[in-house]
């Protein structure tokens, strides 16, 4: 099979939709089919790996960590025909999203997409005023665009829920989570990593993902900032980079923790993997995921997880299996995590749980059921059935 991917971002920026595209193209090319990406293109990169295409792009300045597309490319449009492509896969439903849409009905394709983002959680960007107007322009473009589409695709039960409730979506919709490689996280050396990173016998809090405000950071932190009051060797690492930097600087300063904070910046995906198994606990505050993968990623390396309850996670973690969930306060957080970091034995049990949980979540495994949505979309788009949005 033929397809195409369509994403705002790719290699090298860091994301979870990023590393969904990447690990899904492995995994399908594993599986003997051509995947073809369409993204925008960065400057100073240079793709190592076949069939990118890039369409130009710029700078946000608001966020460094993005690229703000322009889906127009007469040389990529003149090589379209010659991929003949099975099925087009979008990734976000604006701009190169658009462009998805657009080829889609251009060349009679099925065009299948995947709810990566909680994105009305976006209308937080502008504050409490505006913030309604803003919600119901977003659900109004996305039902524009999924109505576009012949499946849809979710990483989780959890937001498949959230759509039905709001959007009405019963039909052509399917959970497909984004599987992990765990063999990635095996045959690591946790005491050379941790001796690497002179970490000596403190007990690590790790957690990971874009440094953005729907994620939540202030309640981590402020929970491990109690947990340090406690405990003095604690240290907290944060693993990415992102708009809400300078401000989390700020606040590890106003808590008193600074020195007991590491923000490690954008880590490449070859060395999360290294950083996770030389940890201890896993934390998660964000409740605007969509899967939480990183979380995932956490358990695969063999960490007992302490999470605000939210969509995504609890559809990864089962509380007090693998770790604990919380409220979505900073006191209960830290209860979950004291729990864990008094409690060695506990830890060992819980990480070993969260390990055989994540092998659940299996890359191939995810990949053949992504084939099996195709193969559906295929079938509506022969028969002319479109998503039908219920607001």
């Amino acid at each position: 099979m033929h397809i195409g991917f369509y994403t705002n971002a790719y290699n090298p920026t860091i994301s979870g939709v990023v590393r969904s595209v990447g690990s899904f193209r492995k995994a399908l090319t594993e599986l003997g089919h051509n995947v073809f990406i369409f993204s925008p293109q960065t400057e100073d990169y240079e793709d190592d790996e076949p069939f990118v295409f890039r369409y130009p792009s710029v700078d946000i300045p608001q966020f460094p960590d993005l690229r703000f597309v322009i889906p127009i490319s007469a040389s990529i449009d003149h090589i379209l025909p010659s991929l003949k492509m099975d099925v087009i896969h979008s990734h976000h439903p604006v701009l190169l999203g658009q462009t998805a849409a657009h080829n889609s009905a251009k060349y009679n394709l099925p065009l299948v997409f995947t709810f990566h983002s909680r994105y009305w959680e976006y209308s937080r960007y502008v504050g409490s005023f505006g913030q309604d107007f803003i919600k119901d322009q977003i659900d109004n473009i996305l039902c524009d665009y999924l109505q576009k589409c012949h499946h849809i695709i979710t990483p989780s039960d959890s937001l498949r829920q959230i759509l039905y409730e709001e959007y009405g979506f019963s039909e052509q919709i399917t959970t497909v989570p984004t599987g992990i490689d765990v063999s990635l996280f095996e045959n690591l050396d946790r005491q050379a990593e941790r001796h690497k990173r002179h970490w000596g016998d403190e007990i690590v809090l790790i957690s990971a993902g874009r440094l953005a405000i729907e994620k939540n950071w202030d309640i981590l932190m402020e929970a491990a900032a109690i947990v340090m009051s406690k405990v003095p060797n604690v240290r907290l690492v944060l693993l990415g980079d992102g708009s809400e930097r300078k401000k989390l600087h700020k606040k590890a300063k106003s808590l008193g923790i600074r020195d007991r904070v590491e923000m490690s910046g954008g880590v490449n995906l070859d060395e999360v993997g290294n950083y996770l198994v030389a940890a201890d606990i896993f934390c998660f505050a964000s409740v605007a995921e969509a899967q939480g993968l990183v979380t995932l990623e956490g358990m695969a390396a063999g960490l007992p997880v302490a999470a605000v309850d939210g969509s995504g996670t609890r559809d990864v973690l089962e509380d007090g299996v693998q770790g604990f969930m919380t409220a979505n306060d900073a006191e209960s957080l830290a209860q979950g995590i004291e729990k864990l970091v008094n409690d060695q034995e506990l830890r060992s049990k819980m990480g070993l749980a969260a390990r055989a949980r994540a092998r659940d979540f299996d890359i191939i495994n995810q990949a053949r059921k992504l084939l099996d949505v195709y193969a559906e979309a295929q079938d509506s788009a022969r028969a002319g059935n479109l998503i039908r949005c219920n607001r």
